[in-house]
């Protein structure tokens, strides 16, 4: 008996030996690859896996049983301002300058990957060439928008863009420029194809390299129009016809889209070595009512409320984080730089905090609040479009003294700040505390 069990315990030993050898997990000095996936107009309310009732997103939720998903993810509340602040982990007063536009003498994510050796791609909606100006020069170019090396300036070896250098349709017939050359013969194309079709591509060639994707998607911004999944889009008069009805069928092709790259990760055998993160750029619109859990959802882009600001994030990695994981630890749009830089074993000074060692299981020291800087700059010197907040999971502080205990006014219809006990009158002291270390507003662009 006891040789037997001898042999039974070698046997099981063998067997767990080739089990383990079989998982390919990246050596410690392997630089880990990210894609980085923004939806355009798609707020928290949309993904099943947050409770949403209204569109089919299985892909997405699969993401995140099987990666994390987080609860208190903040943007800004339109897309040029998210944009630029993503890219750099600044907040906007440091280097927002108007709307569409990034000044090419900023440092973004994508120098970071490049500098550490990435092959980087940016991919879909562009918007910071800055095609036109508004306000009192409204119509008028900013110095470069006809550059096509601006992608390259930013850290991007390839780039393939929508709202490069003009503004035409993001849909059917798309305008999209590709490292330096308009697209042609796309008249029966539908724009996102394209795009995934690119991210697809460059993954197969830059497989055996470490590569940075940023993808940030056209969907589902309006006009909402039929997708070639779409019974509509068989009637060519309907594809460029904006009908609310085509927004589920817009969201499913997102995570249509969404499941196809991670397939494909999967396919080409390098998903323990490659990091996919899946958020929105800003809060759905106003006009798009959401069923969830707890009821009906109204979308809020464009405003500082909840339904403006808190976006989806999802983070997929098999093997290296922990799986069906929710976090409710509060993420800024300036903690993505830092996080990429951490992975690409670079530490650079910014706004933002790498929130990597949470995703990896290791010391975290969670942040108190986030801060939303908005000024849209649609005209010259302060406008309606501007506003500041400081929260944390519950309260928010605005400049103007307004107090709100958002899991119970979501609306921001009742400001609290004649009735508070002590311990929310030192959260209300904390906020104001980062409040007050934002610089005056600028009246000048």
């Amino acid at each position: 008996m006891r040789v037997r069990s001898i042999f039974m315990l070698i046997g099981i030993l063998l067997i767990s030996h080739l089990i383990t050898s079989s998982y390919s997990s990246p050596a410690k000095d392997q630089k880990i690859n990210v894609i980085l996936i923004m939806a355009d107009d798609l707020g928290y309310e949309t993904l099943g896996c947050n409770g949403g009732l209204s569109y089919q997103t299985p892909n997405l939720d699969q993401m995140a049983e099987e990666g994390v998903r987080f609860l208190n993810c903040y943007s800004q509340p339109l897309c040029t301002p998210s944009r630029v602040k993503i890219m750099t982990g600044k907040y906007n007063y440091r280097n927002y300058e108007g709307f569409g536009y990034l000044n090419p003498d900023e440092r973004t994510f994508g120098n970071v990957m490049k500098d550490a050796g990435y092959a980087t791609a940016v991919v879909g909606k562009w918007q910071l060439n800055g095609v036109k100006k508004h306000g009192e020069k409204k119509g008028e170019q900013w110095p470069g928008w006809d550059d096509l090396d601006r992608p390259h300036t930013f850290g991007f070896d390839e780039y393939c863009l929508w709202h490069f250098t003009g503004s035409d349709s993001r849909f059917y017939n798309p305008r999209i420029e590709q490292n330096g050359k308009l697209l042609t013969g796309l008249e029966e194309a539908f724009g996102p194809d394209i795009f995934k079709n690119y991210v697809l591509d460059f993954i197969e060639r830059k497989k055996d390299q470490p590569f940075f994707i940023y993808y940030p998607m056209v969907l589902t911004h309006s006009p909402f129009v039929p997708t070639p999944d779409s019974k509509a889009s068989a009637n060519k008069a309907l594809r460029e016809k904006d009908d609310i009805k085509n927004f589920p069928d817009m969201m499913a092709y997102v995570d249509k889209i969404v499941g196809e790259i991670k397939n494909k990760v999967e396919k080409e055998g390098i998903a323990d070595r490659t990091l996919i993160m899946f958020t929105g750029d800003n809060g759905t619109k106003k006009n798009i009512y959401s069923e969830m859990l707890a009821g009906t959802y109204r979308g809020g882009k464009g405003t500082m409320l909840n339904a403006g600001t808190n976006v989806p994030l999802i983070a997929w990695w098999p093997g290296n984080i922990k799986e069906g994981a929710v976090f409710d630890e509060l993420i800024d749009f300036n903690d993505f730089y830092p996080t990429l830089a951490d992975l690409a074993g670079h530490s650079e000074a910014n706004d933002g905090q790498s929130f990597l060692p949470l995703l990896t299981g290791k010391p975290y020291h969670e942040k108190e609040a986030v801060f939303i800087h908005y000024d849209l700059r649609l005209g010259p010197g302060i406008h309606e479009y501007h506003d500041r907040f400081a929260r944390d999971k519950e309260y928010k502080l605005y400049e103007d003294g307004r107090f709100f205990h958002v899991p119970t006014d979501e609306l921001e219809e009742d400001s609290i700040d004649t009735r508070l006990t002590w311990d929310v009158i030192q959260i209300k002291n904390m906020l104001q505390e980062m409040l007050d270390q934002a610089p005056e507003w600028q009246e000048e662009f």
